[in-house]
C-alpha cells in the first residue's frame, strides 16, 4: 500500500468512526435493517457506485465497474444486530431497548462503505470489477443463503471473496489469517423428552422425563470425549433445558436446546445421525417418547488458500509482517460460509480488542465494544488486497 493510500485512509477516519457509532446508535435485528440499508444505499450512491437495493429483503448490493473484461472481486459486511440489552455508558451507546451491535457489525458496514469510497477514487486502476454485498440477518444465519438464491453471485460472476471480522481476542492493529477451515459449522439442537407427569411424591406413577434428560445430557457427551478423535475439534453444548414449574409436580416434558460445531461436514453429519440415536435409546430404555430437531445453520468457514496468500501479502506490506498472525480456529460459526462455497474467499480477523481502555469483552457480552484504531486497518487490508486482485498485469 502506498503512503498516499495510507494518507487518504486517514484522512477518511474521523467519517468511518462517526459513521460506525450512528450504526450502533441505532441497531436493527435480521430482516428489519431498513434504517441500516437506506444509509448503505445513500452512501455507495454518493460515491458513485452502482446500487441494487431489497437483494434477499434487507440486502443491499453496490457494484463498482473499473476496466472492463477483468475479474470480479466480491467484499461482503454483515449488517444486523443482535436481541440484547446494552449495558454501557457510552456517547454512542444503542437507543434501541433489547437490540445492541454486540458482534462489531456496525464496524463491518462502516469498514466496508469506506472501502467502497476509497476504492470508488481508483477505479480507473480496477481491470475489472468490485461487488460490495451488505447482507442482513448474519447472526439467524439465513441472509447469505437469500442473497445467493437473489443472485448476489452473478451478473458479474464473482471470481473471489472478502470479509472482515473485528476480532476481541486480537489485540488491535493484529490481522489474523489461516488457510483452510478457520470457523466451525454451525447446528441448533432441539431435543423434547416425552413422559407422564403427576404428583411429585408419587413418581412410581409417573414417566418422569427430568432424569431421563439427565442421562441423555451425560451420554451425548460421549460424541465428543468417545467418538470423535481427540485430533478433530468438536464441540456439543446443550445451553437450555426446561420442565417443570412447581417443587412436587412431575411434569409431562422437558425441552432442551444446544449447538454443535465442527470443521469436517461428513464428521457432522455422522454426530447428528448419532446424537439422535443416542436420544432414542435412552428414551426407549427409560420409557419416554422424543422429538429431535437439528436445524443446520451454516456449513464451516474455509479460507481459500490462494485468496488468503493475496491477503497476507498485501497486510503485511501495510501492516508490517509482524502484525499479520496466524489465528487459531474458531468454533464460531458465520454463514459467509455460503458464499465461500460459491468463490472462493478469505474471512479476516481484524484485532480490535484493547484490554488497558477495557475493550476486550466478547463478542455477544451486553458490554461489548471495540478499539476503534482497528477500523482503518480493516479498511487497508481490504483496499490493498482489492487493488493487487485488480491490478493491470
Amino acid at each position: 500500500m502506498t503512503p498516499d493510500l495510507k494518507e487518504e485512509i486517514a484522512r477518511l477516519t474521523p467519517g468511518l468512526i462517526e459513521l460506525r457509532r450512528d450504526l450502533h446508535r441505532h441497531p436493527e435485528l435480521a430482516f428489519q435493517e431498513h434504517r441500516t440499508a437506506e444509509i448503505v444505499a445513500d452512501q455507495l450512491r454518493d460515491a458513485g457506485i452502482a446500487v441494487t437495493t431489497g437483494v434477499g429483503d434487507t440486502g443491499v448490493v453496490g457494484l463498482l465497474t473499473g476496466k472492463a473484461g477483468g475479474k470480479t472481486m466480491a467484499l461482503r459486511a454483515d449488517i444486523d444486530a443482535l436481541p440484547i440489552d446494552e449495558e454501557s455508558d457510552s456517547e454512542y451507546r444503542s437507543k434501541t431497548p433489547g437490540v445492541m451491535h454486540a458482534c462489531g457489525h456496525d464496524g463491518h458496514t462502516a469498514v466496508l462503505l469506506t472501502t467502497a469510497r476509497v476504492l470508488a477514487q481508483h477505479r480507473d486502476s480496477l481491470n475489472g470489477s468490485v461487488k460490495f454485498v451488505f447482507q442482513p440477518a448474519e447472526e439467524t444465519a439465513t441472509g447469505a443463503e437469500r442473497m445467493i438464491a437473489a443472485g448476489v453471485m452473478k451478473s458479474p460472476t464473482v471470481d473471489a471473496m472478502m470479509s472482515v471480522h473485528l476480532w476481541n481476542y486480537l489485540p488491535v492493529g493484529e490481522v489474523g489469517l489461516r488457510a483452510g477451515p478457520i470457523w466451525a459449522s454451525a447446528d441448533e439442537i432441539r431435543i423434547t423428552i416425552k413422559g407422564r407427569g403427576g404428583h411429585g411424591a408419587m413418581p412410581h406413577q409417573t414417566i418422569d422425563p427430568i432424569p431421563v434428560a439427565a442421562h441423555v445430557v451425560l451420554a451425548l457427551q460421549n460424541l465428543v470425549a468417545r467418538e470423535t478423535s481427540p485430533l478433530d475439534p468438536v464441540v456439543f453444548t446443550i445451553g437450555s433445558i426446561q420442565g417443570g414449574s412447581a417443587f412436587n409436580v412431575i411434569p409431562s416434558s422437558v425441552k432442551m436446546a444446544g449447538t454443535l460445531r465442527a470443521y469436517d461436514m461428513a464428521l457432522r453429519d455422522r454426530l447428528v445421525e448419532r446424537a439422535e440415536e443416542i436420544v432414542r435409546g435412552v428414551c426407549l430404555a427409560l420409557r419416554c417418547e422424543y422429538d429431535f430437531e437439528a436445524r443446520f445453520a451454516c456449513p464451516p468457514v474455509v479460507n481459500d488458500p490462494g485468496v488468503t496468500e493475496l491477503v497476507r501479502r498485501t497486510a503485511e506490506r501495510s501492516q508490517g509482517a509482524d502484525r499479520v498472525i496466524e489465528v487459531a480456529q474458531s468454533t464460531a460459526g458465520d454463514d459467509v460460509a455460503y458464499f465461500f462455497n460459491e468463490a472462493p474467499g478469505c474471512h479476516i480477523m481484524i484485532g480490535s480488542g484493547n484490554p488497558a481502555r477495557g475493550l476486550d469483552r466478547p463478542h455477544h457480552h451486553p458490554r461489548f465494544d471495540f478499539d476503534e484504531g482497528a477500523l482503518p486497518v480493516a479498511v487497508e487490508v481490504l483496499a490493498g488486497a482489492v487493488m493487487e486482485y485488480l491490478a493491470d498485469s
